[in-house]
């Protein structure tokens, strides 16, 4: 049996936990909302057209955001097409996913959706097409209360109130050659100053994210971020960061390597940042918003990506995930809570059918995919601060990473109630982990309040239709604290949790 070895001190804390990094993304590509979020004709649809089953999952999975409505949808997209009396909203194509768009689906029926939801808008403007302009009027129309033309246009569409978002990207993977008008750095800046300038005389108090590279395998990468920020530092409070685990190899160990390359680039995009702001002599600190991220391979060939004949709303890279997909999320989940100081949001791409934690089938059930269990798990019980781990664990060699930890863990501790949950990921796959975690100024008071693993010695198996919890978190009874010390036995490739409450 493998051992490893947790101190964790309450004292030493990495930074309070933004729960924004539990985000998802709504994209107008492939089922996500047609026959995902909405479907007027589903058994269980609201008066609204929304499919209930899918609202009650995404509550269930404890969605905090959600980016909408692209994506490299977004790039060309005309915000005014989604709004006003539907029999008027214009039919167009969608040079993205060679797709027909109906714009039934738009900007007053997504902030309805989120407050049925519960969870917090992210919107994103058009600088492809469009730019400043078209920015500025969006954020009128969304923002403003009243008085004026796109205010009131909204008033007109029967929203009274405004809407009241405060998260905006100003485009969307504008470095990518696959994106409708795609531009330089130097281009992107600018626009991008500019656009955040007229958005922030519209309404001071939001929040802006700047485009960061497509993926850190771009070429353009680092010199990219260096630039944009260097043109929009004072418009902006984020970059965003793009990242997508692979298995192209089919080998477990290096699949499971992955999970170190989310927290390289997130360092690196960090001191890119800070050199940024060493350069100007400013304590201002550019975050991070990983507003993109997830496993997919598996679904991402030509024909994944298009069909023929413009088509509406067809089935669009809906990868199906597998055991090792859900322990490969729960790892970057880990990453992103251990980077707190610097991640501040996060959008798992995407909430459902296109490469997202629920599936549906038009017209039929939903059901929750492997990686919505990691996911459900971290929001739910990722609360208050992140502390500062000192680790001790062995390795396992791979090809492309070296030598890599076999176990991953965090502990998120809250302040007010003294309650703190250990998320851990044993990398191993075919040992069990005696672990053992030394809990200073921590356990008083607590209990095990509850202890799950999720694991299946079938790292292809997967949740459907027929059977929708093949996958899904069972109880772990190893687990013990006694005299301030935590020690469970964690089964080899598995994602495990286990929560300390007052007793």
């Amino acid at each position: 049996m493998l051992t490893a070895k947790i101190i964790a001190d309450a004292d030493f804390v990495v930074a309070p936990l933004d729960r924004r990094i539990f985000g998802t993304f709504v994209e107008h590509m492939g089922r996500c909302v047609y026959g995902g979020i909405y479907e007027p004709g589903h058994p269980t649809a609201t008066p609204e057209g929304f499919r209930q089953d899918v609202l009650d999952l995404t509550r269930e999975l404890g969605v905090t955001l959600v980016r909408y409505p692209g994506g490299n949808f977004l790039s060309g997209y005309n915000w005014e097409d989604g709004v006003g009396p539907k029999e008027e909203r214009p039919v167009r194509l969608d040079l993205a996913w060679h797709s027909t768009e109906t714009n039934q689906f738009g900007t007053n029926e997504f902030i309805t959706w989120c407050r049925k939801a519960q969870l917090e808008p992210m919107f994103a403007v058009n600088v492809g097409t469009r730019g400043a302009d078209e920015a500025r009027h969006f954020l009128e129309y969304c923002n403003h209360p009243g008085g004026t033309y796109y205010s009131d246009l909204r008033r007109s569409h029967g929203y009274e109130q405004p809407h009241g978002v405060k998260f905006w990207c100003i485009g969307n993977e504008m470095d990518g050659p696959w994106q409708i008008c795609a531009k330089t750095s130097a281009e992107y800046g600018r626009i991008a100053q500019e656009t955040g300038k007229v958005m922030k005389w519209v309404d001071p108090t939001i929040e802006l994210t700047a485009c960061g590279s497509s993926q850190r395998a771009m070429p353009t990468y680092g010199k990219w971020e260096y630039e944009v920020l260097d043109q929009c530092f004072d418009q902006v409070d984020y970059i965003s960061l793009h990242h997508y685990c692979r298995n192209d190899a089919d080998d477990i160990h290096e699949f499971l390597a992955t999970i170190d390359d989310l927290d390289h680039f997130i360092r690196e995009v960090a001191a890119i940042a800070d050199a940024v702001a060493a350069k100007r002599r400013s304590k201002k600190r550019i975050m991070l918003s990983l507003d993109e991220w997830n496993v997919w391979y598996k679904a991402s060939g030509p024909d994944d990506l298009k069909k023929p004949g413009w088509p509406e709303a067809p089935p669009l890279i809906e990868e199906v995930y597998n055991h090792e997909d859900a322990l490969v999320v729960g790892g970057c989940l880990i990453v992103m809570m251990n980077n707190a100081d610097r991640v501040k949001a996060g959008c798992l791409a995407q909430l459902v059918n296109v490469i997202g934690p629920i599936m549906t089938e038009t017209d039929g059930p939903a059901w929750r995919q492997t990686i919505f269990h990691p996911f459900a798990d971290c929001a739910r019980h990722g609360r208050g601060e992140v502390l500062r781990l000192k680790v001790e664990t062995g390795t396992f060699p791979t090809k492309a990473h070296g030598e890599v930890p076999n176990l991953l863990a965090t502990i998120v501790r809250d302040p007010d109630t003294g309650a703190a949950t250990l998320f851990a990921l044993n990398r191993s796959v075919t040992d069990d982990m005696a672990l053992s975690v030394d809990l200073r100024g921590l356990a008083d008071g607590l209990v095990i309040a509850g202890s799950t693993q999720l694991h299946d010695p079938d790292l292809k198996k997967t949740n459907t239709k027929a059977a929708p919890d093949a996958v899904s978190p069972a109880a772990n009874p190893t687990a013990r604290l006694e005299a301030g010390r935590l020690t469970a036995t964690l089964k080899p490739q598995s994602w495990n949790v286990i929560s300390l409450a007052r007793g």
